[in-house]
């Protein structure tokens, strides 16, 4: 695992050497330049795509259809017994975010954050995606704080990297969002990320 970690920061120094923008091209010369790619910035930017994504998906489901889940459906062969609503999916991402990211940040969460579902008293569409965007907040907060000296080593309360934490936040929440797209499609929902500009 952690020779993955070594090859992610091999990377992320590469961009930073050579100083080019987020995609590899030299930027053009009537633009202001970019600051120096660094690792900050790239995680930052890694969470804000998949916020993006989370929260325009969690938009789009109508709070009719909140506690949507598959096994309402009774598919023929499918076996969705017991699996999360569209609503403990969007509650569990966002529960998950406070747990990993709390971890770099040092804050303090309450106790009901956690436990994987979140706050059992969040019901309402607009409640849930709030707690959503706020764990993204906490997300931006914890991106802020690494640097090439710090990301490698433990927090207080994880025996896992700093760098660790922050991505696993990011490729959690889009093991979920794969999730909440099939959830939205079910109900005849085409997410915004698929929709033409």
């Amino acid at each position: 695992m952690m020779q993955r970690y070594s090859l992610a920061l091999v990377a992320v120094t590469l961009l930073a050497v050579i100083g080019t923008n987020f995609y590899g091209h030299a930027e053009p010369q009537n633009q202001a330049p970019q600051p120096a790619p660094s690792i900050a910035l790239l995680t930052d930017r890694e969470i804000s795509t998949i916020e993006k994504e989370i929260v325009e998906a969690a938009e789009a489901m109508p709070e009719n259809k909140f506690n949507f889940s598959p096994e309402s459906l009774s598919i023929p062969g499918g076996d969705y017994k017991g699996v999360r609503t569209f609503a403990l999916q969007v509650k569990h991402v966002a529960a998950s975010n406070y747990a990993l990211w709390s971890g770099i940040t040092g804050d303090q969460i309450p106790e009901d954050f956690r436990g994987g579902n979140g706050p059992a008293n969040l019901k309402t569409k607009a409640e849930i995606i709030k707690f959503l965007k706020n764990s993204f907040a906490l997300g931006h907060k914890a991106a802020a704080t690494l640097t090439t000296e710090n990301m490698l080593q433990t927090t207080e309360h994880s025996k896992s990297p700093r760098l660790h934490l922050a991505t696993f936040g990011v490729a959690h929440a889009f093991n979920h969002y794969g999730q909440m797209v099939e959830y939205l499609r079910m109900n005849g929902i085409e997410p915004p990320a698929s929709r033409g500009k």
